[in-house]
């Protein structure tokens, strides 16, 4: 376990994101009480002995060392203590019965693919995922000049059959577009991207990109069946290229 200990404070009117979750909470009347709770507060609650998913560490002497070795069984659940309502491994679960959901283990097919839209496929036939760009962090970092300087600019990377079906040469400007909306691109080339895939890698911010847009214009706003969470890799796409 380790404590993400502060190196410096912040700077001018640098602020957390916790604290700017606390004050948007505010200033939006929500009085929930973790919107109340100081960033120790919360972290201090992965190891209250009151929360059954909790490790039994005190977080003060944890601050203080910066790390501690988790002591844990090798094999944590060899007898059973799965934190579920039966204590079992459970391959049904009455509790995604209860949601609406199967309670067996199933495949949910994406909502945008080939087998479970060809209508929408006939149209974009190109699956793309938007991974962090090396050098930066999801959309942080894109700030520092040394690091966007080396990635010098947004690149979308096809594969050759791909590229050559579109006409489309290393190095040119594309299109990259569906129902949602559409940005720009220099290609890459290149068999690092499956057939039928596109990685446009990301994010960059869209006061730095050519067209003033980037890869969260095409991607998808659905949400996972079990979790509500988001299918930013669920998406359909076609590409082009950029008239001169």
């Amino acid at each position: 376990m380790m404590a993400n200990n502060a190196a410096i404070a912040p700077m001018g009117e640098a602020k957390a994101n916790t604290e700017i979750f606390r004050l948007l909470a505010q200033r939006m009347g929500f009085d929930d009480p973790c919107f109340s709770e100081t960033d120790d507060e919360l972290a201090a609650q992965a190891f209250d002995a009151g929360n059954p998913r909790a490790v039994h560490f005190d977080w003060e002497s944890l601050k203080q060392k910066g790390w501690q070795r988790l002591n844990m069984p090798d094999a944590p659940f060899a007898h059973g203590g799965f934190l579920t309502p039966s204590g079992k491994c459970e391959f049904y679960s009455a509790s995604m019965l209860a949601d609406g959901l199967d309670p067996l283990p199933a495949y949910i097919a994406p909502h945008e693919s080939v087998a479970s839209n060809p209508e929408l496929a006939a149209k974009y036939p190109l699956a793309m995922i938007s991974p962090p760009a090396r050098n930066f962090l999801n959309s942080s970092f894109v700030n520092v000049k040394s690091l966007r300087s080396a990635e010098g600019e947004p690149h979308l990377d096809i594969h050759p059959h791909d590229a050559f079906t579109r006409g489309i040469a290393d190095g040119e400007m594309v299109r990259i577009f569906n129902d949602r909306g559409t940005f720009v691109a220099r290609a890459r080339v290149t068999d690092k991207a499956r057939e039928g895939l596109v990685v446009g890698l990301s994010v960059w911010w869209k006061k730095l990109a050519s067209d003033g847009k980037n890869a969260n214009e095409v991607t998808s706003q659905l949400l996972t069946d079990m979790g509500r969470a988001p299918v930013f890799y669920d998406t359909l796409v076609e590409v082009e290229k950029l008239a001169a």
